[in-house]
Parts: structure tokens; C-alpha cells; sequence
């Protein structure tokens, strides 16, 4: 009798271990389906960068979420619920905004840096009172410009222009459109028109009452 019970003691942990190691080879299994180079490293939620010189802000980068991404040639990060950045002159006005949908910056190893952004990309100068809308943008930033071959609309005080391709300097004060097509223009010569930098501008100081 103590034969037979030992002989179902040693059936029932031979069943007990081997349903354990199937139970772990399927959460292994699981685990080696992981994709490393298609899952984030670093996630950042309300992301909020800024940059300055010699004490003074140069540029301001702000996004609801970022996720970094590594693999054996380049890191990226990217920028999937939106992108804005800021850029100020040399005596701290704001000057150029750019946004978009989305965004992506790529860091190779051997150095090289970009920066794309997609989806209603809107960049303004504001000094310029100018607004470019388009769909791609590309950032070089060592060569300190933006630039776009796609569809692109531009407006400005002196009217309107459309046309496939541009290129600007960084900040966005000179663009050139490249291939424009039915674009047309005004010019306000009125001597008493003042314009206002309703972004930059503080106003008079309130006089105080002196009794």
C-alpha cells in the first residue's frame, strides 16, 4: 500500500513541476517577443526645455509627451501629441514660434543631428507680423535654417503667396519660396499706420497719483 501511495506522490509533483516550467516557458515566450528597438527608454510627460546665453533665453521647447528611442546607429525622440517651440532675439523678445502635430529629432553616432516636424506646422515671426502653414519641416541646425519641399502658404502685411518649397533662416525673418503659383500682394503706404508687437509689447506705465 505505502508502494502505490508513493508511486501517486511522485506522478503528482512530476505533474506540479512540469505544468510550473510550461506556465514560465509561456511568460518567457512572452517576454522574448519584446521589441527593444520599437519600445521607448525614457518617456517625459509635459515636457519643458529651455536654452540661453550668456544669461539670456534663446530658445524654449515645450511637448505634452516625448519618447526616446535607441538603437546600434542613432537615438531619436519623438514628439507624438504635439510640438512647440520658441525662439527669442539677442535682447530676449520673443520672435518665432513654430507647432505641430508632431515632431521628431534624430541624434546620429557619428554626430549629425535633425529635426522634423509633421502635421499643420504653423511658423511665425512675430516681430515680421509673418505666417508660414505647411505640412513638413525640416530644422538643419547646423546650418542654422528651416526648410520644406512640400506645399507651403505664406502670409505677411504685403499679402499673400503659395507655392511648393521654401527655405528660411531659423528665426524665419527671410523666407523664400521656391515654386510659386498664384500668389498676389498689397502694400499699405499710409505714413500714420502704427503697428503694434501685441506678443512682445508692455505698454505706458500707469502715472501715479500724487496728491
Amino acid at each position: 500500500m505505502d508502494r502505490i501511495f508513493n508511486m501517486f506522490k511522485m506522478i503528482a509533483t512530476a505533474s506540479a513541476v512540469a505544468f510550473v516550467v510550461y506556465s514560465c516557458k509561456g511568460k518567457l515566450a512572452e517576454a522574448e517577443s519584446l521589441v527593444l528597438s520599437e519600445t521607448p527608454v525614457q518617456t517625459v510627460n509635459d515636457m519643458f526645455i529651455v536654452h540661453s546665453e550668456n544669461g539670456h533665453i534663446q530658445m524654449r521647447a515645450e511637448a505634452d509627451l516625448m519618447q526616446r528611442f535607441e538603437n546600434d546607429s542613432l537615438s531619436y525622440e519623438l514628439f507624438p501629441e504635439g510640438f512647440s517651440v520658441f525662439g527669442y532675439t539677442d535682447e530676449g523678445m520673443l520672435e518665432t514660434e513654430i507647432e505641430a502635430d508632431n515632431a521628431k529629432h534624430v541624434q546620429y553616432k557619428d554626430g549629425r543631428e535633425t529635426w522634423e516636424a509633421y502635421g499643420n506646422v504653423v511658423v511665425k515671426n512675430l516681430i515680421n507680423q509673418e505666417v508660414m502653414e505647411t505640412d513638413t519641416l525640416y530644422w538643419d541646425q547646423k546650418e542654422e535654417k528651416i526648410y520644406t519641399h512640400c506645399y507651403v502658404r505664406m502670409y505677411s502685411p504685403d499679402g499673400f503667396s503659395q507655392g511648393y518649397g521654401m527655405e528660411s533662416d531659423q528665426r524665419a525673418r527671410d523666407s523664400k519660396l521656391f515654386n510659386p503659383f498664384n500668389s498676389y500682394g498689397f502694400v499699405v503706404k499710409d505714413t500714420t499706420q502704427v503697428v503694434v508687437d501685441s506678443v512682445n509689447f508692455v505698454g505706458p506705465f500707469k502715472k501715479n497719483n500724487v496728491d
